[in-house]
């Protein structure tokens, strides 16, 4: 992967809305949850997560994204409609040997972006306390920490942010 983190600096990154059940959708997820099964104590098993419906991932309820560096899925993030007006991210993740470029935050601004497209003006999302990166990129992105507004087993922080209306940009 060090090859892609030198092409991510010299040709960029592409961002792509995708179908969330395509193959680049489905090998983001594979890995992500690879990951999850390492990092969570007492591993992870994704039936145990709170439902996702792929449609709820699509326009106009929501969207799935994936970065790609040369064809290759190194990072991905979705939103999908939590009540009128409010998004909810989830899968959010960036290939290990991608993070520290700027990626990360790149993933986040696009699917804020892609929020604010779809009207939500308000972004909620959660996390594993194993998820150290997660939680500093989040707080560092205006992100504040709010009681929790879900029954998701995995979380222990939740967090908001209210957009820019119309951007989908920081605040």
């Amino acid at each position: 992967m060090d090859d892609a983190r030198q092409r991510l600096t010299e040709a960029g990154i592409v961002f792509e809305r995708v179908e969330p059940d395509s193959a680049e959708a489905r090998a983001c997820l594979t890995r992500y949850y690879a990951e999850l099964a390492v990092r969570f104590e007492g591993g992870f098993d994704e039936a145990g997560e709170l439902p996702t419906d792929a449609d709820d991932m699509r326009p106009p309820r929501g969207a799935f994204l994936v970065a790609s560096v040369d064809g290759t899925p190194v990072a991905c993030s979705a939103v999908k409609t939590f009540v009128p007006g409010v998004g909810y991210i989830k899968r959010m993740w960036v290939d290990e040997a991608m993070r520290g470029t700027g990626l990360g935050r790149r993933m986040l601004d696009a699917i804020e972006t892609q929020a604010g497209e779809l009207g939500f003006t308000t972004v909620l999302l959660e996390t594993n306390r194993a998820l150290t990166e997660a939680i500093n990129l989040y707080r560092h992105a205006g992100y504040t920490e709010v009681a929790p507004f879900n029954d998701e087993r995995y979380a222990h922080h939740w967090f908001e942010k209210r957009l820019r209306r119309g951007r989908g940009v920081r605040s």
